[in-house]
Parts: C-alpha cells; sequence; structure tokens
C-alpha cells in the first residue's frame, strides 16, 4: 500500500498518515457560509481537499474514507444580507447553497460523504456547550456563553502564538461581559427578528467556531485523522476547535492531522474588490473559461504555496489538457505511474505528479496518462478535446519563423524586439513553452492568427 505522508500544521512537519481506523480514514474540512457566490480564493480548499480525497479513496477504497465538510447557514453575514435583501434567510441560504454546489462541481469536486448544515445541529451545539460550562471551561456573561481560553493551557500551539502575543496582535472583540480579552463566544442571544433557538441560557443563536465542533464529532466521532482548510482559518477558528473540543472531551485527540492551504492571489496582487481583481468561480465559468482549468491552474502549485491565478496560466493550462485529451482519447484508462503516485503521497505534491504527467504525454504513455488525470479528478477532457483543432501550414511557417526571430533576438540581447514578439504570441493565443532544448508552442483556445500579421 501506498504510504501518505502529510504536513502537519501542529507539528510543524510532515507525518506518516496512520489512520486510527484504516477501514474508515475520516477528513473534516470546513466549508463556505452561504450567502453569496463563491469566489476564487474559496474554491482552492475544495479542489486541494477534494484531490486528498480521491488519493485517500485510490488507496484505502472508496469504501473505506469518510469526508465531512459544513455548511454555514447561520452567521451574522447572512442575517445582514437578509437584511438587506428583505429575503427569508432560509431562501438565501438555500439558494447559495446549491449556487456553491453547482460551481464546485464544475471544478471537478466530488461531492462529500456528508455535508451538514450548522442549523441540523444546534442541539449537539448546545450539548457540548454544556459540557464546557460544567467542566469549568465556559462561563455565562451579559447574556453569552463565553469560553475561558486561560482554561486550556495549550491554547496557541496550532498557530504558535502565546495568549499574550495574540493579544496584542489580534483584532480582538472588547466587551466588558469578557474575563479575557480572546475568550471567544459560545452562545449569543438573538433579538425578536433574528433567527434563535431556546437553551438554558436563552433564546439565543451558537457562535461561529462550536458549530465545527459539534458536527466533526456528530458525524466522525471525538478523534479523526485529518482536519483542513485555508491558513486563514488557522487562528482563531482552528485554534477555538481544538480548545474546545479538546477541554469538552479530554480524552480525545480531536484531529491528528491539521492541513492548511495558502491563499490565493491575481495576477501577482492580493484578490481585492478595490483592485478591481476580485472574482467568483460563476465570473469565470460565465466567460468561458472551463472548470478543469481552474483546477488545473490550482493543481499546478503546491497546496501548501501560494497561488497566483494569471490569464497566461489559464491559457497554458487550456492549451496542456487540450493537447492531452487528444492524446487519451479512446484511451483505456490505467493505473497511474509510481512516480505519478509517489508525488502525491508526498503531501500532496500536485505540482510533481503533473510534471510526471508532462513525462507520460511526451512517452506516449496514455494509459498512465489517463489513470493519473483521473486520480487528480479530469475524467472527462471531450469537450477540450474538441478545442485542439488544426493550424494552417502557413500560419505554422509563420509561428516557427517568429519563435527563431525571438530566439536570434534574446540571443543578440535585443530584448524589446524579443518583447514584442511574446505579446503578439500571446494576443494570437499562441502558447509558448521555453525549455533548455529550445522553445515549441500550442495553439490556445482564443488561437487567432490575423494577430501574428500585426508584427512587421
Amino acid at each position: 500500500m501506498v504510504e501518505i505522508r502529510l504536513h502537519n500544521t501542529k507539528s510543524r512537519k510532515k507525518e506518516l498518515l496512520r489512520p486510527l481506523d484504516p477501514g474508515n480514514v475520516r477528513m473534516y474540512v470546513c466549508g463556505p457560509t452561504v450567502y453569496d457566490r463563491a469566489h476564487l480564493g474559496n474554491a482552492r480548499p475544495v479542489v486541494v481537499f477534494d484531490t486528498l480525497y480521491r488519493l485517500l479513496r485510490h488507496v484505502y477504497g472508496a469504501d473505506h474514507v469518510t469526508y465531512v465538510r459544513n455548511f454555514t447557514d447561520v452567521d451574522d453575514k447572512i442575517i445582514a444580507r437578509a437584511e438587506q435583501s428583505g429575503r427569508p434567510i432560509e431562501q438565501i441560504t438555500s439558494e447559495t447553497t446549491e449556487w456553491f454546489l453547482q460551481d464546485m462541481a464544475a471544478l471537478g469536486a466530488l461531492e462529500p460523504d456528508h455535508m451538514p448544515r450548522a442549523t441540523a445541529h444546534i442541539a449537539q451545539m448546545i450539548a457540548m456547550i454544556g459540557d464546557l460550562i460544567a467542566g469549568g471551561h465556559a462561563y455565562e456573561a451579559g447574556g453569552h456563553v463565553l469560553f475561558a481560553v486561560e482554561s486550556y493551557k495549550d491554547y496557541g500551539a496550532l498557530s504558535g502564538r502565546s495568549v499574550e502575543d495574540m493579544i496584542a496582535g489580534a483584532r480582538v472583540e472588547v466587551a466588558p461581559y469578557k474575563r479575557n480579552p480572546m475568550d471567544f463566544v459560545l452562545w449569543k442571544p438573538s433579538g425578536e427578528d433574528q433567527p434563535g433557538w431556546d437553551s438554558p441560557w436563552g433564546r439565543g443563536r451558537p457562535g461561529w467556531h462550536i458549530e465545527c465542533s459539534a458536527m466533526a464529532r456528530e458525524l466522525l466521532g471525538d478523534s479523526f485523522d485529518i482536519h483542513g482548510g485555508g491558513n486563514d482559518l488557522m487562528f482563531p477558528h482552528h485554534e477555538n476547535e481544538i480548545a474546545q473540543s479538546k477541554c469538552a472531551h479530554p480524552e480525545s485527540d480531536f484531529a491528528r492531522i491539521w492541513m492548511h492551504n495558502e491563499m490565493l492571489q491575481v495576477e501577482g496582487r492580493k484578490m481585492s474588490k478595490s483592485l478591481g481583481n476580485f472574482f467568483t468561480v460563476r465570473d469565470l465559468l460565465d466567460q468561458g473559461v472551463p472548470g478543469e482549468v481552474i483546477r488545473f491552474v490550482f493543481l499546478s502549485t503546491h497546496y501548501r504555496k501560494p497561488m497566483d491565478w494569471t490569464a497566461e496560466k489559464a491559457r497554458e493550462a487550456e492549451a496542456t489538457l487540450a493537447k492531452w485529451a487528444a492524446l487519451v482519447a479512446g484511451a483505456e484508462a490505467g493505473e497511474p505511474s509510481p512516480p505519478f503516485l509517489e508525488e502525491m503521497a508526498n503531501d500532496l505534491n500536485t505540482h510533481g505528479a503533473i510534471a510526471e504527467l508532462h513525462r507520460a504525454a511526451k512517452n506516449h504513455d496514455t494509459r498512465a496518462l489517463r489513470g493519473g488525470l483521473e486520480l487528480l479528478g479530469f475524467g472527462d477532457l471531450s469537450q477540450l478535446a474538441a478545442l485542439k483543432g488544426e493550424v494552417a501550414p502557413e500560419d505554422e511557417a509563420r509561428i516557427s519563423a517568429l519563435l527563431d526571430e525571438r530566439a536570434h533576438a534574446r540571443a543578440a540581447r535585443d530584448f524589446a524586439r524579443a518583447d514584442q514578439i511574446r505579446d503578439i504570441f500571446a494576443a494570437a493565443g499562441i502558447v509558448v513553452m521555453d525549455a533548455k532544448d529550445g522553445a515549441s508552442w500550442e495553439k490556445g483556445p482564443d488561437f487567432d492568427p490575423s494577430k501574428l500579421e500585426a508584427l512587421k
């Protein structure tokens, strides 16, 4: 059996995955708060952990893996959206949940085995809060129930920060009813026009952090194998999950391995509405970018490295997938190659795995290529295969001549001319790939040979 090693955020080292029960490998990943369309950054953890899910199923068997990803459907952002729009909360959360599932399916993501909604697990949250109060780890104050951070001596171990450092560096809610500025809300009161449930502490609703602890325990038990999410959740959300789960059930491990993916940038800059580079998954899909291309760009960068989405990367990804689709058309899927699986088992190194697919394509090993593509979530590339098409001989000759001219210009250090040719290639939808033994090219999806004439 392939041995999988994963980087554990908590231990800060790569560890061999030793499932508590090899017959039921269990993973929990924090899901979306459903009040709007998923932006591109929201999709990265979905693709990352979907790929890990596929690897676990390949190694342990599809019937021996349990994957849970939640929906947060009670939250102040959702309440605010309902107030702004005048629409019922249930209508907003139902609609945006369906949007999320449709958009992630377009990226090739499998649906997890369980997708619990927070509002369906209020009773479990109330029970856990009661256990925390009984154990001296939580207290009632000002109509709220708060977790007492000082009651858990290992608080901060995941993010590697002391409570003092967190107080100094974090923007924490300053409230007179808190014993410690870092104490966080487990239960809060609800107004008459807000969603709420009866509890021993009055009508109210849960804080954000308690929901994942309660749902993970309900569906995966006190201890499970992997907990994942974006690294923006490491503090405070995951830190708080650990504290409340370990204090409510001291005999448990909660999650044994913690995995966090890095954030996403767009054209080298943080995605931001103010910068005009903020867009949703649906925006890209509606612009004609295939979901397979989005997935390929994501997986081309290791999950623990920042990922930069660029139009150039999307063009290159589409050209590569179109080429591979043509290669594997009609071929039977074989086992992924051992080097491919080694890369995947080495902390989910999808970047290295894709390099192995390039090698398989170069060697025309279509069975290994198709097997690797399927494991990465590219089971059907038939639509992309149609993009390959033929290039007219006169256009091929023109492109080859321009490539030669570009090579001579670079050798002569005439970088202005070389850059001019590069820009024309980009405008014409031609993807150029430089290598030690020279440059090659692919026809991109927006190929327009007429634009080659712009270079005189």
